[in-house]
């Protein structure tokens, strides 16, 4: 796809502590590398994909592709940059959580994660996608898979058990959200005030 030749762009961000893998993830994502390097964001970054995506419809049929232009933005996980990260939450239709499975602390900080994207979103309940991330350090791991289940069925909201080093779960990931930001476009359609938010954050200008 050429330049402006899609149908909708559509902003997801990335969200989690300092050092959980956000980087990674979306370059691994975007590139299918993985850089063992921790280098800290600094303020917000952003990476550009461009994705087909074809819903089924009621007859089971898959419908037509929509080109879709993705940027996914990558925020900084440290308090001193918490103002500028949720000024962006706004134009975002989609957040990706992301925690590290071998730190405790990265986990019970996604709660705090939670009431910012539940205070400064679009939305009282966006579309969110929780990944415990470096799901290949299993010897390390400190948080169990039930728990992070567990919390992830109580807000409602997809989990997944990633790897941005050997790319495990990181397109299965943003292609959920990627899915279930869709199918609320479509169920929003006739709805003038969520229609116009969509526009302005998702439609192709």
């Amino acid at each position: 796809m050429s330049d402006g030749d899609y149908d909708y762009l559509i902003k997801f961000l990335a969200l989690g502590d300092s050092g959980v893998g956000k980087t990674s993830f979306l370059y691994q994502y975007t590139d299918g590398k993985f850089n063992s390097k921790f280098i800290t964001t600094v303020g917000i970054d952003f990476r550009e994909k461009r994705v087909v995506y074809r819903s089924n419809g009621p007859d089971g049929n898959t419908g037509r592709g929509q080109r879709i232009h993705l940027q996914l933005w990558d925020t900084a996980g440290q308090e001193r940059f918490r103002s500028l990260t949720t000024a962006f939450f706004r134009d975002a239709m989609g957040f990706l959580l992301l925690f590290d499975l071998t730190s405790e602390q990265s986990f019970l900080n996604v709660r705090n994660w939670m009431s910012q994207l539940q205070v400064h979103a679009y939305c009282e309940n966006p579309d969110i996608v929780l990944c415990g991330n470096k799901s290949d350090l299993d010897d390390q791991r400190a948080v169990k898979e039930e728990e992070a289940k567990e919390f992830a069925e109580k807000y409602g909201i997809p989990y997944f058990e990633t790897s941005a080093a050997n790319g495990t779960n990181v397109n299965k990931a943003v292609d959920t959200l990627l899915d279930l930001i869709m199918k609320r476009m479509e169920r929003n359609l006739g709805q003038k005030t969520c229609q116009q938010n969509f526009i302005r954050a998702g439609a192709k200008r």
